[in-house]
């Protein structure tokens, strides 16, 4: 924990499921944390227990980061209280599940908006700050589904893939300046939020019974169980880490054999 003394990371969708988890690992792991998310309560109690458990500071922004504006702000702020940014982790997504017959331009723009180009513009004045201060670590929390397609998925792969390329090119345009840039392929968190509001539709998709879902889902991996917020939160303090000083460009899966390239 010492190692990271000082240090500060910005979680941005910090304030609830998965990216809550990360903002208080990161907490514990000893870094300051900066909790953003597009629901402000969320953000203040999450920083507020990151504090308070972990004795670290912390700063709670309401934002959405599909918008400039807010992203400039957020920024703003996460210098004005800490005065760097040694960490930014992208944790927004969403998803929506259809056939591509049925599927919904407002719902693939939606999709594309929050999980690209959120991610596109937190990472534009996140490397702003990291260029001036001459290091960083940039981590996107991406999906298995930006490796091989998912079937009723198309918004949300394709979103995800395009997040690989965006992490590639990041990288490219930022190694000469000791800036790192990585993405995450979780598998299916299996109890988070977002895979439970889609087990209605995978149940419809399947043909099975909704009580089934997550067995099938569960079948599907070689080590024969879900994927964890922990299971992420370990990649994310590798990643974050000067273990990983040599990975940048890297999209590491973390889903128990179920994808293995």
């Amino acid at each position: 924990m010492e190692m990271n003394e000082g240090k500060t990371a910005l979680i941005c969708g910090g304030g609830q499921s998965l990216g809550e988890a990360l903002s208080y690992r990161m907490a514990e792991a000893g870094y300051d944390v900066a909790v953003a998310d597009i629901n402000g309560e969320n953000a203040k109690k999450t920083a507020d227990q990151a504090a308070e458990k972990y004795g670290k500071k912390s700063l709670a922004i309401e934002a959405d980061f599909t918008k400039e504006n807010d992203v400039k702000r957020m920024i703003e702020n996460v210098s004005a209280a800490f005065g760097k940014i040694d960490v930014m982790v992208y944790s927004a997504g969403i998803a929506k599940s259809n056939k591509i017959i049925d599927f919904q331009l407002k719902d693939w723009e939606k999709t594309i908006d929050v999980n690209l180009t959120g991610y596109f513009l937190c990472a534009k004045e996140t490397a702003k700050v990291m260029i001036e201060q001459g290091s960083g670590s940039i981590i996107q929390i991406n999906s298995k589904s930006g490796k091989v397609g998912s079937k009723h998925n198309t918004a949300y792969s394709a979103s995800k893939f395009g997040g690989v390329g965006l992490t590639q090119s990041l990288a490219l345009d930022l190694a000469e300046h000791n800036i790192r840039v990585n993405s995450i392929m979780p598998g299916n968190l299996l109890k988070s939020p977002m895979f439970q509001s889609l087990i209605p539709q995978y149940a419809k998709k399947l043909g099975i019974p909704e009580s089934e879902v997550e067995r099938v889902y569960t079948e599907k991996v070689p080590l024969k169980r879900g994927c964890t917020y922990d299971d992420i939160a370990n990649a994310v303090l590798f990643y974050a880490s000067d273990q990983a000083s040599y990975m940048t460009g890297q999209s590491i899966n973390v889903t128990g054999g179920q994808v293995m390239h």
